[in-house]
């Protein structure tokens, strides 16, 4: 049976550290069992299906791993030093993640988000002490974008742009850390890994590992069906600014997921499995267990994705009343 959490060594040379950071918990998630769910919806006993459980990161997201990778290595580099500011973009995610480590590193931290974002994100941003600066709410995350770099290029001293889209330490996090969790959670045996893009990082990074791994490993890549269809976390990059990170040669298969599926995918995760995931996380899943369904009866597939965050931050848009 494939094993549902990691214990990496990591973990236990932290035992014997009595001061231990908040930033030391971020990855080794649990890998979450949802072969069940999967054969309910018409997956073959043969196929198994499992899921990165990332609001288990401090921050309660996946994007915990980036921003954190992101501030190390400008740290390391000098591009972040005294007396600069940490700025960038961010739907959400992301944005609470560089406020927390902002917060433990102590240098502060702008964030444009657009203005539409929900009230919970917002009030996580202002929590951890960070600025929070939005944009027309009808330009999305790529107005965000525009944004940030007028506001960088008025007075380019005064800040450390981190550009999460175009960062390659985005995709780091990913290759270090969610690919090899992967590997040893799923002791080798995964053959389709499904991973939503919004920056990118995720599925290039995971999914560069997945594939060194085993050159077999399909990889899977969801967007929202048409950029009428707003999935939170997504992008939809045919009318989107693309990320430069992102690698379009390691697609095996694109997968549209409406936005109407991802949120009955999402409800039916908290009704029949307890697992109350944001709409990117039903997204994600709902694709995987398609691609579960189409494996053929005879085949032994071992299907993995990834839940973004859970749906704390998206209480107050009344989706969930």
């Amino acid at each position: 049976m494939i094993a549902q959490t990691l214990t990496p060594t990591m973990t236990e040379s932290r035992a014997a550290d009595s001061a231990i950071s908040v930033l030391d918990d971020i990855g080794n998630t649990p890998l979450l069992d949802l072969t069940p769910f999967a054969r309910s919806c018409g997956a073959s006993e043969h196929v198994q299906l499992y899921a990165k459980a990332e609001w288990a990161n401090p921050g309660g997201s996946v994007k915990a791993r980036a921003a954190f990778k992101i501030v190390e290595e400008a740290e390391a580099d000098g591009r972040l030093g005294a007396g600069q500011t940490l700025i960038d973009s961010s739907s959400g995610n992301t944005a609470i993640a560089y406020a927390l480590v902002g917060a433990v590193r102590g240098f502060p931290v702008h964030l444009v988000m657009p203005k539409n974002v929900s009230r919970e994100r917002k009030a996580l941003v202002k929590a951890y002490g960070a600025t929070l600066i939005e944009s027309d709410p009808l330009e999305g995350s790529d107005g965000a974008i525009r944004l940030v770099r007028e506001i960088v290029a008025a007075d380019p001293g005064r800040y450390f742009y981190a550009d999460q889209y175009n960062n390659d330490a985005n995709w780091r996090a990913h290759y270090e850390g969610t690919g090899p969790e992967i590997w040893r959670q799923t002791q080798g045996r995964v053959t389709h890994f499904v991973a939503g893009l919004g920056t990118t990082g995720t599925f290039v990074g995971a999914g560069r590992f997945l594939r060194e791994q085993n050159p077999a490993a399909q990889l899977v890549a969801v967007q929202p069906e048409d950029e009428l269809s707003v999935i939170e976390g997504l992008k939809y990059l045919p009318t989107a600014i693309t990320p430069g990170i992102y690698a379009p040669s390691m697609v095996d298969r694109h997968m549209a997921v409406s936005a109407e599926t991802a949120w009955d995918v999402t409800q039916a995760l908290a009704r029949t499995a307890g697992l109350f995931v944001g709409f990117s996380s039903g997204a994600a899943v709902a694709a995987a267990v398609q691609v579960a369904k189409e494996l053929p009866h005879t085949a032994d597939g071992v299907v993995v994705t990834l839940l973004p965050d859970d749906g704390s931050k998206y209480v107050s848009l009344g989706l969930f009343d």
